[in-house]
């Protein structure tokens, strides 16, 4: 099949690149001219697993092109997915500008009847202003052409994107068009072949779908984050809980893993759109409010934990930190929890030696150069002659670090885990102090315990 996508962000170029891996001819399309040039080049400005050599691929067989020219992007098309951004207003809501400047180029250019679908996460109904902007657009025009509009949401993880498009869990449609239906089957038959993976809805149950699913995800990680508090004021272990309750298949293991916040580009700001859509249409939702506020708060707990330690007074001292990203396998430092540490330690007069495997370049991006920052080629390097190490993401190589090696790395063997990678016992017994989130440690009383003990809890 021929098809469009308009928008070469990390939705866009996921979907370009495998679509035409799997034989459709496809077209990227943008009208950053600079960034489809480079990415002619062979240069991917996402960073996801596979995805480079995905793209890479499907260039070398002709099927994938990219282009800033609509008329080359809508020429001979059948099928268009709009898959722009949609950035946060100020009053949280979903900005759709982006999405409907892409339908009114469809009905500027578009020569032949096609089906317009909407790939953006979009609040309910924006499927429908696309299709009166193209159908407004093309009355302008003077062009009698047929098109179909359909809402098929994607339901990439950050970090496994090209796998999930390959091997999709559900493929969810939402269209009133028995003709917009048999296309999108024939587009995705490559990615279905297994088992039916298809639910085809109507147009706003899809467009909610999306919304709902990561708003789902986001309850689960705040509920635990609440439990995990919770444990620590009882004095309880929320690993142990988190166990106990995970046996029940009713509730399971998956986002029930309490830490320092979650971050990234999609649920913090779905969670927001989707109160605002609520609010908007005369509904309260007090739910996601209090998920939303759980994670601002939650965000914050490290940065407390380091305060409460030190006698609240941390000015001259210099922290290890371990992560930037808001998850592992992504360079993506949108409203990651270690922002909202780096700019609480420094705001208390504290320096951070950091190391991240990908996000490094974001950070420095981020902040530029600064006294009060250090960014190290390894977690080694990065915890030589720190006060206390921090750890924000669970990357995999932080799973099992040489502790005696850390021991003579840090000033002295503290650790703060926002991620909760360790055994409390183990660390106990190889002298460290370890203050984890909801494992019944208060760090207070462990800063006074240190002091007590002689170890160095002023700055040198």
């Amino acid at each position: 099949m021929k098809v469009t996508i308009m928008g070469s962000g990390y939705v866009g170029l996921v979907s370009s690149a495998c679509l035409a891996n799997a034989g459709h001819q496809v077209v990227c399309f943008d009208i950053d001219s600079a960034r489809i040039d480079r990415l002619r080049q062979g240069i991917c400005p996402v960073s996801e697993p596979g995805l480079e050599d995905c793209i890479a691929q499907g260039m070398r067989a002709t099927s994938l092109v990219f282009s800033a020219e609509p008329v080359t992007a809508f020429a001979g098309v059948q099928v268009i997915i709009i898959a722009v951004g949609t950035p946060p207003g100020e009053d949280g809501s979903a900005d759709i500008c982006h999405v409907l400047a892409a339908a009114t180029l469809v009905g500027r250019h578009l020569e032949q009847p096609a089906l317009v679908v909407t790939k953006s996460t979009v609040p309910v109904g924006t499927t429908e202003q696309v299709r009166e902007r193209i159908a407004q657009v093309l009355a302008k025009r003077g062009a009698k052409l047929e098109f179909a509009v359909a809402s098929n949401p994607e339901f990439l993880k950050e970090g496994a994107a090209v796998s999930d498009f390959m091997k999709p869990d559900r493929i969810v449609i939402g269209t009133d068009s028995p003709w917009a239906e048999k296309l999108l089957r024939s587009l995705y038959a490559p990615f279905n072949r297994n088992h039916e993976r298809i639910m085809m809805m109507d147009v706003r149950s899809a467009e909610l779908t999306k919304y709902a699913a990561n708003a789902m995800l986001a309850t689960k990680i705040s509920f635990i984050n609440e439990i995990a508090n919770i444990a620590e004021t009882l004095g309880a272990d929320i690993e142990k809980v988190r166990q106990g309750i995970g046996a029940d298949p009713r509730i399971g293991y998956q986002f029930i893993y309490p830490g320092c916040g979650y971050g990234g580009s999609c649920f913090p700001k779905d969670v927001r759109a989707l109160e605002a859509t609520a609010l908007n249409a005369g509904y309260r939702p007090q739910l996601l409010r209090a998920v939303r506020e759980v994670n601002e708060r939650q965000k914050q707990r490290l940065a407390e934990k380091v305060l409460a330690y030190y006698g609240k007074d941390i000015r001259g001292r210099t922290f290890a930190l371990w992560g930037l990203a808001f998850k592992p396998r992504t360079d993506d430092m949108r409203e990651a929890p270690s922002r909202a540490l780096l700019e609480a330690l420094w705001q208390a007069g504290a320096r951070v030696r950091a190391f991240d495997p990908r996000a490094m370049d974001a950070c420095q991006t981020l902040y530029g150069e600064r006294d009060d920052l250090l960014l190290l080629g390894t977690k080694e390097a990065a915890a030589k002659g720190a006060d206390a190490l921090i750890i924000c993401t669970e990357w995999k190589g932080f799973w099992a670090p040489d502790f005696d090696l850390l021991r003579t790395l840090l000033r002295t063997p503290v650790i703060f885990d926002g991620r909760n990678l360790y055994d409390p016992a183990l660390l106990a017994e190889q002298g460290f102090d370890y203050m984890a989130i909801g494992r019944g440690v208060d760090p207070e009383r462990a800063g006074v315990q240190a002091r007590r003990r002689g170890l160095p809890v002023r700055a040198a």
